[in-house]
């Protein structure tokens, strides 16, 4: 989560909860405790940032493939060497970029 998404987190909880900000957090009782946590898990599952997420998720060389797909490294490398998810795979010397996203969705025919 980038520290905007943060900073935006926190400034709901300040005015739904009329918390002060100078008040140590070993100063809430249990019931304010309780809804700040119950606060938080209710827009973190809602998806405070719209239910999208910003971040792509990348993975790297050929163990990163092999974590990706559940497989060993040897299998990893037949699936890369294959070019069926030639597309997500960027290489440029022995380093290698996978776009775990993009990988799966090649891998499963749906792109």
């Amino acid at each position: 989560m980038i520290k905007q998404g943060l900073f935006s987190y926190f400034q709901t909880f300040n005015t739904m909860l009329n918390i002060e900000d100078e008040r140590p957090l070993y100063a809430l009782t249990v019931g304010e405790y309780k809804q700040l946590m119950s606060e938080i898990l209710t827009l973190h599952q809602s998806g405070a940032n719209g239910g999208k997420n910003d971040l792509k998720k990348y993975d790297y060389g050929l163990a990163g493939i092999a974590r990706t797909f559940g497989c060993s490294r040897s299998t990893a490398n037949r699936i890369k060497q294959s070019g069926t998810i030639k597309k997500a795979i960027s290489q440029t010397g022995r380093k290698i970029v996978i776009d775990v996203e993009m990988a799966l969705k090649l891998y499963n025919g749906k792109y």
